[in-house]
């Protein structure tokens, strides 16, 4: 069974005996620096290359004991993530840090939406140099550019409907791949590595920092917070009923004004719009697998660059603040939320929006227009920014769940699935080798129907609409077969991924395809004997079959037909074809 390997390169803090003199001709010299970053050197619509974002962190953390920097893994394009971490006092990185707030934000996932690269760089500086003051309980982490190969790829033309920066990044990364489509499948060694960072620092709320796109209205910030409902339990409660009014009640103290992710497309958002579902393909889905609050910025891309970036870096220090001083509550919501889930006898997956639940939002707009365009003849959905607008507002967010599933005792996976058992060893998932060959009574699912996308979307053609059918029946498993309980921390990545009917299952993204095409058949004139025998032996199987052929009668003209019909039913058939080859055990 193949290991992963990824490498873990720590940057190390090297320090240097001196004397007195040189020690306070040294603090002198760092007082006076400045720290100043590309986007407040230039006219507030630069943002920094990856080599000037690295070597601005690197002069911080030599200058200052309070920040560290490492690197961790490889990326696509062949460099490290690299992670800075601010605290006012060690980490201990093999303790649980239980007693500090820990929070990690994401940067430059797509280069073109730049802002927080920008806002962490100055950001970091406040927080070693003490402009901003924080409490000794917060360990404040942040990977500088998570799409390394995109923030190469520089232009000023592929963010077609942004204003601004000058120049940018490319959304695809070195592998031409959409980055935050990619935590469940993995395909980027940027997403691994993130699995590292992510399980070692174990962060109790994520920052993901975006640039919207689609409609236009007055506000420069929008939030998306991970979807509550699905997120569950205590910690979705928490995040709907207390971080997030504390977060926008503290910007709207600071006179910046915020609303929902604004959800629509070609169309007015007065009509209302639903909150955004973040599966777990997505960052903050991802994050939540683990009851980590989630939070996406998303500046509006029509606002100047500079206050698109102010806003972010003041979303991102008024979090530290609410986390800082709410951390009994915010720990003891993730807990309970550890209990709940591994107390659950059913967990709920395909979550719709619930129509009969709305807030209502005071949504600052512009008005629409639908005319004729010019240029195609066609209508055209624009907006009028000499009509604001402040509007009640639906705001759908709310959603149910359409399905559950029965959480066995644990998961059986063969070896030979190896690509599932390492990205389960990446994400700490606790599994336990077989140590004999042993026969179980397991549950075992056979595929039903699904239907596949008709055009590749990240890589993939993936399922959807999956349907399975479960049977208990006796199975063999060999020695280093893996079981894999579900009554550890991981249980939501456990199921997200295990069940095929989930949204962003790995048979959603393909890991099982081979399972869907026959690798046996047979020949006609061969098979009509034995397909007789069958006949003959079995009355109730040539009922069946009489009544089939008469009310079909395509299948009555089809000799391939009527006797693959007949194959499926005989010992002949093989048990692969459908059958899903993850098991469940009580």
């Amino acid at each position: 069974m193949k290991k992963l390997i990824y490498l873990l390169i720590p940057v190390l803090l090297i320090n240097v005996s001196c004397t007195s003199d040189q020690k306070n001709a040294k603090e002198i010299a760092t007082a006076r620096k400045e720290y100043k970053t590309p986007f407040e050197k230039g006219n507030g619509n630069q943002t920094a290359t990856y080599e000037e974002c690295i070597d601005f962190y690197k002069s911080l953390a030599a200058d200052f004991g309070s920040v560290t920097i490492e690197e961790i893994g490889l990326t696509d394009f062949g460099k490290p993530l690299h992670v800075i971490h601010f605290s006012n006092s060690a980490i201990d990185w093999k303790s649980p840090n239980e007693n500090k707030v820990k929070i990690l934000i994401n940067n430059g996932i797509h280069p073109g939406e730049s802002d927080g690269i920008d806002a962490t760089m100055m950001l970091m500086r406040d927080l070693a140099t003490g402009v901003l003051k924080v409490d000794k309980n917060v360990i404040f982490s942040s990977i500088a550019i998570y799409n390394v190969g995109g923030s190469f790829n520089r232009n000023s033309s592929t963010r077609t409907n942004q204003n601004g920066p000058e120049s940018y990044g490319f959304r695809g990364n070195a592998r031409n791949y959409d980055l935050n489509r990619d935590f469940i499948k993995a395909d980027s060694r940027n997403a691994r590595a993130f699995a590292q960072v992510y399980h070692k620092i174990k962060p109790d709320i994520f920052i993901d920092n975006h640039v919207s796109n689609g409609a236009d209205y007055q506000y420069t910030l929008t939030h998306l917070f991970t979807q509550h409902n699905r997120l569950g339990a205590a910690a979705g409660n928490y995040v709907h009923n207390s971080f997030q009014p504390a977060l926008e009640q503290a910007l709207e103290s600071r006179s910046l004004d915020i609303t929902p992710y604004v959800n629509v497309h070609n169309q007015s958002p007065d009509k209302g719009f639903s909150q955004f579902m973040d599966y777990p393909r997505y960052s903050t889905g991802y994050t939540s697998l683990w009851n980590t609050i989630g939070l996406m910025v998303e500046t509006h891309m029509l606002k100047p660059y500079q206050d698109r970036v102010l806003g972010t870096k003041a979303i991102m220090e008024e979090v530290i603040k609410i986390g800082s001083a709410d951390i009994k509550n915010l720990k003891k919501a993730r807990q309970e939320s550890f209990t709940a889930f591994q107390n659950l006898k059913y967990y709920p997956i395909n979550f719709e929006v619930d129509k009969s639940k709305a807030d209502t939002l005071n949504f600052k707009g512009y008005e629409s227009l639908n005319e004729v365009s010019d240029l195609t003849g066609n209508k055209l959905t624009t907006y009028d920014r000499t009509q604001p607008y402040n509007r009640k507002t639906p705001f759908y967010n709310y959603f149910k769940a359409k399905d559950s599933i029965r959480i066995p005792e644990y998961y059986v996976v063969p070896q030979g699935r190896w690509e599932v058992i390492e990205l389960l060893r990446l994400n700490n998932i606790i599994m336990k080798p077989l140590t004999k060959d042993s026969i179980m009574t397991v549950s075992e699912y056979s595929i039903k129907d699904y239907k596949t996308a008709s055009s590749a979307y990240e890589g993939h053609y993936p399922h959807n609409d999956v349907v399975v059918k479960e049977t208990s029946k006796k199975a063999g498993f060999l020695q280093s077969d893996v079981l894999v309980p579900t009554a550890q921390p991981g249980i939501k990545y456990i199921i997200e991924t295990l069940e095929p009917a989930a949204p962003d299952s790995f048979f959603k993204w393909n890991f099982f395809d081979a399972i869907l095409q026959q690798k046996e058949g047979f020949s006609a004139y061969v098979f009509e004997s034995t397909a007789k025998q069958m006949l003959a032996e079995d009355p109730i199987l040539k009922k069946k079959f009489d009544s089939l052929r008469k009310v079909d009668k395509d299948f009555a003209r089809s000799n391939n037909a009527q006797l693959n019909w007949l194959h499926e039913r005989s010992k002949n058939y093989e048990k692969a074809f459908l059958t899903y080859p993850i098991y469940k055990l009580n």
